[in-house]
């Protein structure tokens, strides 16, 4: 019995794995830089659908959506709209874009994505990179949630627009990690 149970765990990990790397053959990795000439994409796509109602009866919006639900354990490249905190916990108003190597710097160049935003939320000790023009330096460093949401909420609505952010998702579709790429 302990065999077979070791055979079907096995074959679920498998299967999870061969699915997540699916989803991310075209995204890229946390050190991918623009010098690689390579444009990485989000493969994800959005639903316009709201979110159902949970089984515990909380409004929907007040969890995590099925779009999140969908990214969990996955690496997404996404603009962020907006983000607040709201009872202890971040939430980022999310959607999937394209990043392309700056023709002329050693950056990136943001494009845009399309469609409705999703509210997803962060772990508690979700990490926070930051580059230019969000953070303060060209390489990434380690800021807190509050001081990204108070740097985020800060700049114009068309300003974000340009901003790009590579989002690490843990198996329950939540936050654990942002990571602003660098724009000149």
């Amino acid at each position: 019995m302990r065999v077979a149970h070791r055979r079907t765990t096995t074959v679920r990990c498998l299967t999870a794995l061969t699915l997540g790397l699916l989803a991310l053959a075209g995204c890229g990795g946390p050190d991918d830089g623009p010098d690689d000439g390579q444009a990485a994409t989000a493969t994800a796509s959005l639903t316009s659908a709201p979110p159902a109602p949970s089984p515990d009866g909380t409004a929907p919006g007040s969890g995590p959506s099925t779009t999140a639900a969908r990214w969990a354990g996955t690496k997404q490249f996404v603009q962020i709209d907006d983000a607040r905190t709201a009872d202890g916990r971040t939430y980022l108003s999310v959607r999937p874009a394209e990043k392309r190597p700056h023709p002329q710097f050693e950056a990136w160049v943001i494009v845009p994505g399309e469609g409705p935003y999703t509210e997803v939320s962060m772990t508690e000790d979700a990490q926070v990179l930051l580059s230019v023009p969000l953070g303060d330096a060209k390489h990434p460093a380690a800021y807190t949630q509050d001081e990204f949401v108070g740097r985020l909420t800060a700049r114009p609505s068309s300003d974000r627009a340009l901003l790009g952010f590579d989002l690490s998702f843990d198996g329950q579709g939540r936050v654990t990690r942002v990571q602003s790429l660098y724009t000149p």
